[in-house]
């Protein structure tokens, strides 16, 4: 078998024609596929930058602050859509007011303050999914 070399060049010259990597043509029972590999040049990667930022030594995570949801579910701010929320920023609240109500199986439970202080975070959006453990409101 000869190997027409016209048909080669030609292929050759669509792929750059048409910016291609690969071509086929077939006629009968000759089969020719041209292809070429694009190589970038010339390009720098830059290297990630790790930052270290310092630690304050005195800064002290108090755990016994946080609220954290007893269970699975959605939770929701108001007790109805567009209603007041049970808490806000800055606001005093006393152990056993309600923080926020989580949905878990189309019941709604009503999550209490397991102590008395003022809340300066709420961690969780209105209708946002909650897991197990999750902290959902800061107080001081």
């Amino acid at each position: 078998m000869k190997i027409n070399k016209n048909i080669i060049k030609e292929l050759n010259d669509y792929l750059e024609e048409f910016n291609l990597t690969e071509i086929e043509y077939t006629e009968k029972d000759i089969k020719v596929k041209v292809s070429k590999s694009k190589h970038l040049k010339n390009i720098e990667i830059p290297e990630p930058k790790n930052e270290v930022r310092p630690i304050a030594e005195n800064i002290t995570i108090d755990n016994s602050k946080k609220i954290t949801s007893p269970i699975i579910g959605t939770a929701y701010l108001a007790p109805e859509p567009g209603g007041k929320k049970f808490i806000d920023i800055n606001q005093k609240i006393k152990k056993g007011d309600t923080v926020m109500i989580v949905e878990a199986m189309k019941t709604m439970n009503h999550i209490p303050s397991p102590k008395d202080g003022i809340v300066m975070e709420i961690c969780v959006e209105d209708g946002q999914p909650v897991e197990f453990g999750q902290t959902i409101a800061i107080l001081k």
